[in-house]
């Protein structure tokens, strides 16, 4: 029922977006259904995979303290003391313990990437988990109305994702003190009341990406570029490590590299079509390269070849999706760094039931999930199973011990 009930919600919110941007925004309806064409294709580039319930042990930067007071993961990487190690999957629990995960949204496939990794490794543990998606970047009133009905439903342990750095740090804070250990799952937070933090180097994926984009362009013979970027939404921690990691290569690039423009907005399909057309009509002409977010890179695509300038500007990603590591093969999107979301979340799935069981002697900050990345390369070698969920993959919000 809960399979048929998630399809009913996708056709009407397609149904919804459409109406909606044929009511307002007419151009983008061309580029709306023309993506849906496009990125099936894309999905099935890859060579499907059965659901793995046993993945080896997950390579990662584990942080203690003494760290810095309401710091990010990054600042956390600079302040505490790290140990280059790998994460081994848990025993099952002795407990069907209870676990709510609070996401921005299920949107886009690197959500539903960490919705896999979730449920797959909640069946694996015997675990009870709940996922609570908002309504996207700007509903941090509904993740905010969503922890607290975590808090008052007494979940054994919370899982955020934060909307923000700093603005869910008052409910993480309210949580701890009802005694509900919140652990951190791939957006930052400043706040100091997480029990573990699970992320990534934020500031890495801007780092790798337009090292990417350098070398690039010093294979190509340029001696200088002009890129522009479509982060995501500005609030967002992921979106200013990957603004701040790229400003820190481009100063340290041996080649000029000019960040000609930066256009902020929500992740969402239609906004960053949108976005990417209004670049491309202002600064189109003197690109080299654009680099996006999982939601960001894709929607570039369809305005580029309206605007015929694919032959001309570069397409690189800050993360990557399964639809994104399609493109790379086809050689629409050039290259991804990997937060290897599907490893995120069995990581802090794991961390949660670790702390609850009390198998933890020295309890980590931070546990910081190495990068990767992926270009064409690489793409017949790179292992996709720790990013990516399987092909066919449909969201699941929510399993009990004993549940198929």
């Amino acid at each position: 029922m809960l399979y048929l009930q998630l399809e009913v919600e996708k056709i009407e919110t397609k149904i919804g977006i459409i109406s909606l941007a044929k009511a307002f925004f007419p151009q983008i309806v061309l580029y709306v259904l023309l993506l849906n064409m496009t990125v099936a294709p894309a999905l099935a580039d890859i060579t499907s995979a059965p659901i793995d319930s046993k993945f080896d042990p997950i390579p990662v930067y584990f942080i203690y303290p003494p760290v810095k007071h309401q710091g990010s993961a990054d600042e956390a990487l600079v302040s505490g003391r790290v140990v280059n190690d790998r994460y081994a999957m848990t025993a099952r629990s002795g407990k069907p313990w209870r676990i709510a995960f609070l996401f921005p949204h299920i949107k886009d496939p690197y959500w539903i990437g960490c919705s896999y990794g979730v449920i797959s490794e909640a069946k694996r543990l015997g675990v009870a988990v709940d996922i609570f998606p908002a309504e996207g970047y700007s509903d941090l009133v509904g993740q905010l109305r969503k922890m607290d009905e975590a808090i008052a439903a007494k979940y054994d342990a919370i899982v955020i994702s934060p909307l923000s750095q700093t603005a869910n740090n008052s409910s993480i804070a309210k949580a701890r003190a009802m005694g509900i250990p919140v652990f951190e799952l791939a957006n930052d937070s400043t706040s100091d009341d997480l029990t573990i933090k699970v992320t990534t180097s934020l500031k890495g994926m801007g780092i790798e990406a337009t090292k990417w984009v350098i070398h690039d362009a010093q294979q190509r013979g340029l001696k200088s570029i002009n890129i522009a970027l479509l982060p995501g939404p500005s609030d967002a921690g992921w979106v200013k490590g990957e603004v701040e990691g790229t400003r820190e290569a481009a100063q340290k690039a041996a080649i000029k590299v000019n960040i000609v423009d930066i256009k902020y907005g929500d992740s969402d399909r239609i906004e960053q079509s949108q976005l990417a057309e209004q670049l491309l009509a202002e600064h189109g002409k003197e690109l080299d390269y654009i680099l996006g977010c999982t939601g960001c890179a894709p929607a570039v695509i369809l305005p580029m070849k309206e605007a015929k300038l694919n032959g001309k500007i570069r397409i690189v990603a800050y993360d990557l999706t399964r639809e994104i590591a399609g493109f790379i093969r086809k050689g629409e999107i050039f290259a991804s760094a990997d937060t290897k979301g599907v490893s995120q979340a069995r990581v802090t799935i794991n961390a949660a039931v670790d702390f609850l069981e009390n198998r933890i002697k020295k309890r980590p900050h931070t546990i910081l999930i190495k990068l990767g990345l992926v270009d064409r390369n690489n793409y017949m070698t790179y292992p996709f199973d720790t990013s990516i969920a399987p092909d066919g993959y449909m969201p699941i919000l929510s399993y009990a011990p004993g549940e198929i």
